[in-house]
């Protein structure tokens, strides 16, 4: 089976996010950059199905601009097979990746598409959901635990009243959660083989997509800074101030 694995790239979640001064965007100039923690988590899955003997090869995809193609050699070293990079300028909404994700998977054929839940910059929780419905598979969301016995896949996902598990015809989409896995460090002599697996770059016009953004930001802000606290004296004080000045009784 193939397992096909998108990976995004992502300021470093160990770094602190500045607004640009135009309110237009964050600062990514000078920044760190990484893989999306989910799509680690992905990655890692992955390999570990392979390391069963479940999988036979992982095709890891992403896209923007060319220092993506650092990503994908970081999913290479940490086990992927070889990469795919979709080279763009233009900024990339949940719809456009689903729909350039469904192309890919058209021309790759695999039994399973694993990738992270959310993006830790826009939080969208959106692209997986999509890719579903736009390839007309079955999903499991928020996996924090994957089994596979021959075509069908069982799926634990995190829900809010505790664990569900579902059953999925292969193929299908797995979304994962941070209770899956413990991500692997990629060792030094995989960091160098991975520099000789085959990455193959394409254009969305190659995959016969439009990717132009639906959604158009009309700013960025920081939140505002919390103000130091005040003592009361009594209830009946609390009870003033909570119902005249924060209005929220």
């Amino acid at each position: 089976m193939k397992i096909l694995v998108p990976v995004k790239r992502v300021v470093d979640y160990n770094v602190k996010i500045r607004v640009k001064s135009d309110g237009t965007g964050v600062e990514t100039s000078g920044v760190k950059m990484s893989m999306n923690p989910f799509d680690e988590i992905a990655v890692e899955e992955a390999v570990r199905l392979k390391e069963k003997g479940v999988a036979t090869e992982i095709v890891a995809v992403s896209m923007g601009l060319a220092n993506c193609a650092e990503t994908i050699r970081t999913a290479l070293a940490m086990g992927a097979d070889r990469g795919i990079l979709v080279e763009t300028d233009v900024e990339l909404q949940p719809l456009a990746v689903a729909k350039l994700l469904r192309a890919i998977a058209a021309n790759e054929k695999p039994g399973m598409i694993i990738m992270g839940k959310q993006a830790i910059d826009d939080d969208m929780n959106a692209t997986g959901q999509m890719l579903a419905a736009l390839l007309g598979w079955g999903q499991g969301t928020f996996a924090s635990k994957i089994t596979i016995e021959g075509d069908k896949a069982t799926v634990t996902r995190e829900v809010d009243g505790g664990l569900e598990t579902v059953a999925l015809t292969l193929p299908a989409i797995v979304t994962t959660d941070l209770r899956l896995n413990e991500p692997r460090y990629a060792s030094l002599p995989n960091i160098m083989k991975a520099r000789k697996k085959p990455i193959e770059t394409i254009k969305p016009a190659d995959l016969g997509v439009d990717p132009a953004p639906r959604l158009t930001t009309l700013k960025v802000a920081e939140p505002p800074k919390r103000v130091a606290g005040t003592k009361v004296a009594s209830v009946a004080e609390l009870v003033e101030k909570l119902k005249f000045e924060a209005k929220v009784i």
